[in-house]
């Protein structure tokens, strides 16, 4: 793969990277040791790589995780006729039309862990059985083991921004 390094005196703390052209950019501060370059480079290109992968994940890819979800989680009784990315959700991670069994995921999770991602399917999934945050769909919620967890990253990510 093509990594270009590029530093800049000007940046202080933020290491990210992009693709450019075919190529993989890697903006760093100037200061960083030749060591510390190796461990960022190393963990942004995986995670832009990942990032990458889930960008190929196709409706159908995505619908039929959300069944196997609902299969593992929920007793296979919420079935969605549609889910897939949107990218015009920038203050929710996902969304679901229960009238018509439509799921839609925030494109700002790409990238994120499968386990983040798992955690808002189920939490839409349960909205097809229960369609507000009742206890009823609390406990449905409760049955993904990561629930809690995938709750503080995502709130840890809106935090930053």
């Amino acid at each position: 793969m093509d990594v270009e390094i590029r530093r800049s005196a000007r940046r202080k703390r933020n290491v990210t990277a992009r693709r450019e052209d075919g190529r993989i950019v890697v903006l760093m501060p100037a200061h960083l040791s030749p060591e510390e370059e190796r461990r960022h480079v190393a963990a942004l290109v995986a995670k832009l790589e990942a990032r990458e992968r889930r960008m190929q994940l196709s409706d159908d890819d995505l619908l039929a995780r959300a069944h196997r979800l609902s299969a593992r989680y929920l007793d296979g009784e919420a079935v969605p006729t549609s889910v897939r990315w949107v990218g015009n959700q920038d203050k929710r991670w996902g969304s679901c039309t229960v009238l018509e069994g439509s799921i839609r995921l925030s494109d700002r999770m790409i990238g994120m862990p499968d386990w983040v991602v798992d955690a808002v399917l189920v939490h839409e999934l349960a909205h097809l059985l229960e369609p507000n945050h009742g206890p009823g769909f609390k406990a449905l919620v409760e049955r993904y083991p990561h629930h809690l967890k995938a709750e503080g990253f995502l709130r840890g990510v809106a935090w930053q921004r």
